[in-house]
């Protein structure tokens, strides 16, 4: 069990193609949750893990997983969600972002700010998720690490400050300049980028660092008094834990988005971006008591993430496994659930069995005896649970907020090649319907057709995809 201050739960969203799914692979290979890097272009990444995904190169299904980073003697534990970019699949972004409590927002280096990257931005705002930017693909022809820092603050009305200076561009980059402890780090272009070396602050950089060094330290200061004195004497005597507090508060405040840049797909800058997640963003400590109403008083009440308060989860995802049948992806807020206990499903009324409660990591699956607040894990075995239901113990119901959906702007109509094919294409649109609250079937009145509705072509082709499979 780990103390709720040493966990976070984030999300990783982006435009398409910015580098969400190879910056999570190379998460999980730093942090050795994998010993191998899975790379898109070959359909060999651990997040993609549908068919579908590894056939096309693109994500399609927000997939979870844990993994641990040692950092100040403390292993902290992130649960990360890596979301799909395309706007078809907006749905994962929805539900992910709704039980995240911070996220990291991937730029492309050449592309910047994309109109995906606005909508996701757009929902994180919604949910009022703290976020940290990446700039990634910082090796490709016509990357500008300060012409995305301009386009986050103007497209995205957002105040992005830079925590780090890229030592170069393009065939050139070589690695960071850390600007809270002064420091350059360049990467080996061998061992999978696990080694970089301290090198000295380029000669021609030492300008632009100091700038934006003071930069950061005159705004990280300026919210505290006793900093602001102690900076007002000696400058020099701030020392990085302070930056870095300040810097964490503001975060979480919804005032600032630290920038950190680096190249996923040639393994550079990536730890100092885990180091980030553990520095800037929330834990399920510092976000607010979660709300929701009693059905029984009709009062609004609040729970607290704490292990030994009523036991409290909201079900964001339903998923189909070939091996062990529905699963029920949920975030825990408040209490604790041991596997085969009884909840109250509040939304519908019923009680509900969890005969085993699993913690994933892509379409594995892990068993845990029990799950508890601020952590997200999958329970199988319960009849009926839909996307949105607030799971809770029986004598102290409390229903949450539900997740909103888009509604689907695109019909095709759908027949199985033989009648006698029909049965089965109805059980498979009833799973997909039950795992996706953006697609819709419907029987026309007119011309008898089964009509099917989603987000898009793209949405609708792989959902046909996946029928005939």
């Amino acid at each position: 069990m780990n103390p709720l201050n040493l966990v976070r739960n984030i999300g990783i969203m982006a435009h398409i193609d910015a580098g969400k799914t190879t910056t999570t692979e190379r998460i999980l290979y730093y942090t050795g949750r994998s010993h191998k890097i899975g790379e898109v272009h070959d359909g060999a990444a651990t997040m993609d893990w549908m068919v579908q995904e590894q056939e096309r190169g693109i994500t399609i299904t927000s997939a979870a997983t844990t993994v641990f980073w040692h950092l100040n003697n403390e292993a902290y534990k992130i649960n990360i969600i890596d979301t799909p970019g395309h706007v078809d699949f907006t749905v994962e972004v929805e539900r992910s972002l709704r039980v995240l409590d911070g996220a990291i927002a991937i730029f492309c280096a050449v592309g910047g700010v994309e109109p995906q990257s606005e909508t996701v931005w757009h929902q994180a705002n919604k949910y009022n998720v703290p976020r940290i930017c990446y700039v990634n693909k910082m090796d490709r022809a016509g990357a500008d690490f300060f012409k995305v820092l301009d386009q986050i603050r103007e497209k995205l009305h957002a105040t992005p400050v830079a925590v780090q200076l890229p030592i170069g561009a393009e065939d050139d980059f070589i690695g960071i300049v850390d600007l809270i402890t002064n420091k350059a780090y360049a990467w080996e272009e061998t061992d999978n980028g696990s080694v970089y070396d301290e090198i000295e602050i380029p000669e021609d950089m030492k300008e632009m660092v100091a700038k934006y060094r003071t930069d950061l330290i005159e705004g990280a200061v300026e919210d505290d008094e006793t900093l602001f004195e102690k900076y007002m004497e000696d400058p020099d005597s701030i020392t990085a834990e302070e930056i870095i507090g300040q810097i964490r508060k503001a975060t979480l405040d919804l005032r600032i988005c630290p920038v950190m840049c680096g190249s996923s797909f040639k393994n550079k800058c990536v730890q100092p971006l885990l180091d980030a997640i553990v520095n800037y963003l929330p834990s399920p400590l510092d976000i607010d008591h979660v709300k929701g109403v009693n059905p029984k008083t009709e009062q609004e009440e609040i729970r607290k993430a704490d292990p030994k308060e009523p036991f409290c989860a909201l079900a964001f995802k339903i998923a189909t496994d070939p091996f062990v049948g529905r699963l029920c992806f949920f975030r825990v807020y408040s209490g604790t659930l041991k596997a085969g206990e009884m909840v109250l499903n509040v939304s519908t009324g019923k009680r509900e069995r969890i005969a085993k409660i699993v913690q994933m990591h892509a379409n594995k699956q892990l068993p845990l005896e029990e799950i508890s607040a601020g952590d997200i894990g999958a329970a199988v075995g319960f009849k009926l649970i839909r996307t949105g239901d607030t799971l809770c113990v029986e004598n102290k119901p409390l229903v949450l907020e539900n997740i909103k959906f888009p509604e689907p702007v695109v019909n095709i109509a759908i027949e199985p090649k033989v009648t006698a094919d029909l049965d089965k294409l109805d059980q498979s649109l009833a799973k997909l319907v039950e795992e996706d609250p953006t697609l819709f079937v419907h029987t026309d009145e007119n011309s008898g057709q089964t009509i099917l509705s989603g987000m898009g072509e793209l949405h609708l082709d792989i959902i046909k995809e996946r029928v005939w499979r």
